[in-house]
């Protein structure tokens, strides 16, 4: 399951972005309301949480413009903002659940959660290209009656090829995608998993692979 977080406070949403990961959910992470819409209209989400109080555009205005695209996905509003008033203002523009800081690590995964489980899209999730498909809630690739599982990298590189089969990702859009501009990791792990899902379309007898444009990066192709 995949889930957006626009929190402004780096460390905070670092710290939730560890929390959600290890809870097995595949998290994308900005840090203000017009790069959160950006990313939204990019993917789809399970679950998005947002902060009011950030540059650009305000969590409130990120909401409202959510909405009126006619997405109903379950929207967090995560902020230090918690008088009666707020909470209203931001229930009143569509959010499903109001969480003020500070809180507890365990309420906030059990909030997103809940949400989560609201999704009416959460039990079908499956995409598929050629003889493969990708199970989305399992993290699992099949290919004719065989199945691997994917660790949440390695899934999340895979979705992203996936629903943009043979569209060319460079090694730099794929580090800001899938590990964050505020990764530490270097641009060899992207690499490195490419090499790991190579390997597991192998093992699938698959009849796509995941081919390099030289020059450009890598794209998925039959």
């Amino acid at each position: 399951m995949r889930i957006l977080i626009a929190e402004d406070e780096t460390e905070l949403a670092k710290g939730l972005k560890f929390l959600l990961e290890k809870n097995k959910f595949t998290v994308d992470m900005v840090h203000d309301g017009e790069e959160a819409l950006a990313y939204f209209r990019c993917r789809e989400y399970d679950v998005v949480i947002l902060d009011i109080m950030m540059p650009k555009v305000n969590g409130l205005e990120a909401l409202k413009q959510i909405r009126e695209t006619g997405s109903g996905v379950p929207v967090l509003m995560l902020t230090a903002k918690a008088e009666i008033e707020d909470r209203v203002a931001g229930l009143e523009a569509g959010a499903d659940d109001y969480l003020p800081k500070p809180f507890a690590s365990p309420e906030f995964i059990a909030r997103v959660k809940a949400l989560s489980r609201r999704n009416a899209g959460y039990s079908e999730r499956c995409l598929s290209f050629g003889s493969v498909e990708l199970d989305c809630n399992r993290y699992q690739m099949t290919c004719e009656g065989r199945a691997v599982r994917l660790n949440n990298k390695e899934f999340q590189v895979m979705e992203l090829f996936m629903r943009n089969p043979r569209f060319v990702f460079s090694t730099a859009h794929l580090m800001d995608k899938i590990w964050g501009q505020d990764s530490e990791a270097d641009v060899s792990v992207v690499w490195t998993y490419v090499g790991f899902l190579r390997k597991k379309l192998k093992e699938l007898n698959a009849d796509i692979e995941i081919r390099t444009a030289r020059g450009a990066g890598y794209f998925l192709d039959l």
